[in-house]
């Protein structure tokens, strides 16, 4: 599918190790399976975990085995109302170097040190496995903590202006499409979720330059809706 932006290019996307890490910097949720049992943590507050569980490095011939596994699963919730809301699911696998510590916010335990195994992306799209350096390395989305309020208010209080969006699709979007609601924002774009009678199908609109931080947001959503009003116009000139 052709997008805004370049049309002869695909568009940017956040590596996998982006969006484990801004998934884990929006979670208010998490499960925890070690020592054979299994808890919800809850009230992360969107706290980023990584700050409260300190991975390291796995240690050849570290007596590993002796250690209790740990497992770390979040799931990233569409904040909008669309078919299919689960778009993505992290696992993080390791083994325990210190006692597990409740990892909430409102627990005011010890961190808790983890040997690093991998994480795993799960999309749509299948499985990406990530490892620590690359993990270290990566950064969460700028627009990470605030997506959420984000396209709630788009969908909320200007959902015309979504269907204005829908003039950036190439192709035009057919009257199989019977609703159309933001799914996801990074500083690359928006994603649309095109919902037809028999399933659904999603766009990415790319903007015009990735953004760096959040308060560049504001402009750079601003340029798609008034690309759309242009694409608008031209199509409504006579001939």
């Amino acid at each position: 599918m052709r997008l805004f932006g370049d049309p002869a290019t695909s568009a940017a996307l956040p590596t996998a190790a982006e969006r484990i890490r801004s998934i884990l910097a929006a979670a208010h949720s998490m499960t925890v399976i070690t020592d054979g049992l299994r808890s919800e943590v809850r009230h992360l507050d969107g706290g980023d975990p990584m700050g409260r569980l300190h991975l390291h490095p796995a240690e050849p011939g570290g007596h590993a085995e002796h250690r209790p596994a740990i497992r770390l699963e979040f799931t990233d919730v569409a904040p909008t109302p669309v078919r299919d809301r689960v778009r993505a699911r992290v696992t993080v696998l390791g083994r325990l170097l210190t006692p597990y510590s409740d990892l909430s916010a409102e627990s005011g335990a010890e961190s808790t040190c983890m040997e690093f195994e991998r994480a795993e992306l799960e999309t749509a799209e299948g499985i990406a496995y990530v490892g620590l350096e690359e993990l270290d390395e990566a950064g969460p989305d700028p627009l990470a903590a605030y997506e959420a309020g984000m396209l709630t208010h788009l969908l909320d209080d200007h959902h015309e202006l979504v269907t204005l969006l829908l003039r950036l699709v190439q192709p035009q979007p057919t009257a199989a499409v019977v609703r159309a609601l933001p799914l996801a924002m990074d500083r690359y774009g928006i994603t649309l979720r095109l919902e037809e009678r028999r399933g659904h199908r999603d766009v990415r609109l790319s903007f015009p330059s990735p953004l760096d931080d959040v308060e560049q947001s504001g402009a750079q959503i601003q340029a798609l809706f008034s690309a759309a009003r242009r694409r608008s116009h031209r199509n409504t000139l006579p001939a």
